[in-house]
């Protein structure tokens, strides 16, 4: 994932005025504007790091130098530091939680990724894990791109990226064949078309209109396995994909990885990740006099 610079600088400096409010009074009454520091970051426990470049174009927006010691995506151990800071007291302070915020939360959320992923991969089960659209209102692309740190996979960042016809608009239009029929006649040849099933026989009539993804949601194990079996998964030129939601987690991931479904989509792994515990550190002072 990518966004220009002064994009990036923006929503980050958002963030900040929120935390802010009409300043840091703390900072302004106790330290003396000359002041300068030197810090560090650092991990507390181990965990999948995520956000570090995010916090370098953060640090660096508002004067501070920063020195990046480790890679987005690495997995590291207790007390590894994760950046050197130097600059004015007084901005890195009033940074402080901002930056510790944004850091332990796509943290938090790229080592539940990694954990899933690699629960995964290690039984032997080719199945991708993505994230849903269940994400903190203003930090969807932090979350997915945390997601993407942790080696998961992502669904539809936006609206508009692909048509997903779910249950709701199912039942306003009347019927999973007529919704269908509005989304193949609406849709631009670059967008795919997923349906959202709760039965076996629904799967089937979405797969026989050729959608390009159907979604089991809230299908048991056994229940997946008998879909799959009737879409004709079992035939290798099968072209469609089956995803299956609901009801996953990294507790029960491997059982439903085990059907041979295409995809796993786990809201958990953005809306329920404990943040991982990150601090700043000051390693240096410089108290200039006049």
């Amino acid at each position: 994932m990518f966004l220009p610079k002064r994009v990036l600088e923006e929503k980050l400096q958002k963030f900040l005025e929120e935390d802010l409010g009409q300043g840091d009074v703390t900072t302004a009454a106790t330290i003396p504007e000359d002041t300068s520091l030197e810090a560090i970051v650092v991990a507390k426990e181990a965990g999948t790091v995520a956000g570090l470049e995010e916090a370098k174009v953060f640090l660096e927006h508002f004067g501070l130098s920063v020195e990046t010691k480790v890679s987005d995506g690495a997995d590291v151990k207790p007390r590894t530091v994760l950046l050197r800071i130097t600059g004015n007291a007084r901005t890195l302070l009033s940074l402080e939680r901002t930056l510790l915020n944004l850091l332990s939360r796509m943290s938090g959320i790229a080592t539940t990724t990694y954990r899933v992923v690699k629960k995964v991969k290690e039984a032997g089960y080719a199945t991708r894990i993505v994230c849903t659209r269940k994400v903190a209102p203003g930090l969807t692309y932090f979350d997915r791109k945390a997601v993407m740190m942790g080696g998961g996979g992502l669904h539809r960042l936006h609206l508009d990226d692909m048509l997903l016809i779910k249950d709701n608009h199912i039942a306003t239009v009347g019927g999973i064949e007529e919704a269908i029929k509005r989304a193949k006649k609406a849709a631009s040849f670059s967008k795919k078309i997923e349906v959202e099933v709760s039965t076996l026989n629904d799967a089937t009539r979405a797969a026989n209109m050729q959608v390009d993804i159907v979604m089991l949601d809230n299908f048991t194990p056994d229940q997946i396995r008998k879909t799959l079996k009737a879409l004709g998964k079992d035939n290798p030129g099968s072209k469609i994909t089956v995803e299956a939601s609901g009801g996953i987690n990294e507790k029960n991931v491997l059982e439903f990885a085990a059907t041979g479904v295409d995809i796993l989509s786990l809201g958990e792994i953005t809306q329920s990740a404990r943040a991982l515990d990150i601090s700043l550190e000051v390693t240096g002072v410089d108290r200039q006099r006049k």
